[in-house]
């Protein structure tokens, strides 16, 4: 019972380590030090409002392409419930609602996904990198010819990815680096056609209703929506043979 006593504290103490090991290494980018000089206070003062300490910090993200936004959710790590924290206007488009389904449609995804890189010496001053494809794209897609390197990113410009202005993708990238530090490993980022009321998906089925496709994972999107929205809390996502998704609490 001792041995494993010393052996979780040596495990979060390592933990531990290594993120402050990541932001001392995003530090060492001239973007990200003027992103915290810029941004940090900020930043700190919205986790303030929402009584959020920065080192319990775990984020959510969620995009509405037709709205054109991406909402920031944030909580404490001993808290159930997120709380919005701000929302980012998207500031250019492309491609329709729907998935992406292969390289060179100009589709921004559509799922549930998950940040999976930090780039400070991005093209398009600081990205957050997306999973893009998941485990349902590689399913359902254009096999090898899928595409990737699908972002949110700064510069304000787009051909499949969820560009917003460089001054706000300092705040959101520190944030990241923040819930990162705190110890949270995987940041979920849900991708939406729109928000999904039970107007809009009714709309939407109609108007696309020969696409089984499209509305088959709308269909799961809104499960997931449905969920959060009620709980506040992020639902389990599962992924199915046929490419659809099992979406519970």
């Amino acid at each position: 019972m001792i041995y494993r006593g010393i052996l979780s504290i040596i495990v979060i103490l390592l933990c531990s380590f290594a993120a402050d090991l990541f932001k001392d290494q995003q530090l060492r980018y001239s973007r990200v030090r003027q992103a915290y000089k810029d941004k940090g206070d900020n930043m700190l003062l919205l986790l303030k409002k929402k009584e959020i300490k920065k080192d319990q910090l775990q984020l959510y993200i969620r995009a509405f392409k037709k709205e054109k936004e991406i909402e920031l959710w944030g909580r404490n790590n001993i808290d159930k419930k997120f709380q919005l924290i701000k929302t980012y206007d998207v500031c250019r488009t492309c491609g329709t609602l729907g998935p992406k389904r292969e390289q060179g449609d100009l589709q921004i995804p559509e799922g549930f996904y998950h940040i999976n890189r930090f780039n400070p010496y991005s093209n398009y001053y600081l990205s957050l990198g997306i999973n893009y494809p998941n485990k349902s794209d590689r399913i359902l897609g254009v096999k090898g010819n899928l595409g990737g390197d699908i972002f949110i990113h700064g510069a304000c410009v787009t051909i499949g990815c969820l560009p917003i202005t460089d001054n706000q993708i300092k705040e959101l990238y520190i944030f990241c680096i923040e819930a990162k530090n705190s110890g949270q490993k995987t940041i979920p980022v849900s991708i939406f056609p729109s928000r999904l009321t039970e107007k809009e998906l009714a709309r939407l089925k109609s108007r696309y209703a020969n696409n089984i496709d499209k509305i088959g994972l709308w269909t799961d999107l809104k499960k997931g929506y449905d969920l959060f929205n009620t709980s506040r809390q992020l639902p389990s996502i599962g992924f199915l043979s046929s490419g659809r998704h099992i979406v519970k609490n």
